[in-house]
């Protein structure tokens, strides 16, 4: 649904998550063999995956300012993340990264780093869910402001303006 590019850096990772399933129709790639593939997971790593998958999308909720239908997402999204087996890294210049401890890294470990590094560069919080609850597709608000409301104003946005509008509209006793 989003029409502009992709999140930067790590966001990437956590946005392309997210949008494995399609709200409206109910698909969900993470049930095919593809979908597993671009993320390297096994079959059984799913349920995971999706959990996992959901408390981000709740976390993008409550970065565009809405509150997820399921609850407070910081805790259900904190605690997957406490899992993850995280180490510091420093190299010959004295540069630290986080990095996962094992190799090759689970999704979780990867989402953890990329989580602390969009943090860490003032990103996090621009990786957003649209606002139209029949969508809930993430994106990078990319907006000077930060205050986009939609995955794709010629979509999601053209169809809450004309609900508004005819709401309006019909409201008017004239």
């Amino acid at each position: 649904m989003n029409e502009r590019a992709t999140a930067p850096g790590g966001l990437a990772l956590i946005e392309s998550l997210v949008n494995t399933l399609d709200v409206e129709t109910g698909t969900d790639t993470l049930g095919t063999p593809e979908g597993r593939a671009a993320f390297g997971l096994a079959e059984a790593d799913v349920p995971g995956a999706t959990t996992l998958r959901e408390a981000l999308r709740a976390v993008c909720l409550a970065h565009a300012g809405h509150r997820p239908p399921e609850g407070p997402a910081v805790p259900a999204l904190d605690r997957l993340l406490a899992a993850a087996p995280l180490r510091v890294t420093v190299d010959e210049a004295g540069a630290a990264a986080l990095r996962p401890v094992a190799e090759p890294a689970g999704l979780t470990a990867r989402v953890a780093v990329a989580v602390a590094e969009a943090s860490a560069e003032g990103t996090w919080a621009r990786l957003k869910a649209c606002e139209a609850e029949d969508c809930r597709w993430a994106y990078y608000d990319r907006s000077p402001a930060g205050r986009r409301r939609w995955c794709s104003m010629s979509v999601c946005g053209a169809r809450a303006k004309m609900r508004a509008y005819r709401a309006r509209r019909d409201a008017d006793p004239a």
